[in-house]
């Protein structure tokens, strides 16, 4: 089988060399947790292997994105000026629409209709990498029935374009989900930030929950955020 990078080496080892390609994959945690720097090492790396990669950001704008992942040495920028990355500017669509219902008086806000389908149709032709982040701000107003029917014609139609990709989903919105976007995906990524009963210190880890297909650790992964990103603690 195919794969595509982590982005991280010593990650890619643990999952017999990367990511099943052509399918997606889940990464959930808890905020400050390291998902979003999880999905920029994964783009980082694609774009530096010469694939055409596109970023829905849901929660960030584009410039924010960029000097994110400049501040852990990836250059996003130049990948985005060469056409290699693409950055959908979902963020502020949602903020400058919330403005405009402001507007016009419409108090109830949490009425507003979620589109997850219609991120297919922001997806250019000639992408092979996809990195969502973060699906949950549109599940707010979502049934758990209302989720798993948009999310699994997502992940159907993600496939259908024979995209790699990757979705990040907050903690919070997942287990209000019920964990169900799980069962949906190929794999399933979950970060944390844990006590460590041996240093009485806070730590962040990874823990593959499943890849689908692939040999994978049960024990969970200690790692560091530091100027060049996420570093396993071996």
């Amino acid at each position: 089988m195919e794969r595509i990078s982590t982005g991280i080496k010593d990650l890619d080892m643990m999952m017999e060399n990367g990511y099943p390609s052509n399918h997606t994959i889940l990464i959930t945690g808890t905020t400050g947790s390291g998902k979003t720097i999880l999905g920029l090492h994964y783009i980082n790396q694609a774009c530096r292997d010469g694939k055409k990669c596109f970023v829905i950001a849901t929660e960030e704008d584009q410039e924010d994105l960029i000097a994110q992942s400049e501040s852990f040495g990836m250059q996003l920028s130049e990948y985005f000026k060469d056409k290699r990355l693409g950055i959908d500017r979902v963020f502020d669509e949602r903020t400058e629409y919330i403005k405009g219902i402001m507007a016009h008086h419409v108090a109830d806000i949490d009425e507003l209709q979620s589109d997850i389908i219609g991120l297919l149709d922001r997806i250019p032709k000639d992408t092979e990498i996809v990195l969502i982040d973060n699906i949950g701000v549109f599940t707010l107003n979502m049934s758990v029935n209302e989720f798993r029917a948009q999310f699994d014609t997502l992940i159907r139609g993600l496939a259908k374009k024979k995209l790699s990709s990757v979705i990040i989903m907050d903690s919070a919105s997942n287990e209000r989900m019920g964990g169900i976007a799980a069962y949906s995906v190929y794999g399933v990524i979950v970060t944390s930030i844990k006590d460590d009963p041996y240093t009485n210190k806070m730590g962040r880890t990874i823990r593959i929950l499943k890849i689908r297909n692939t040999k994978i650790p049960i024990d969970p992964i200690g790692f560091d955020i530091t100027s060049k990103g996420i570093v396993l603690i071996k």
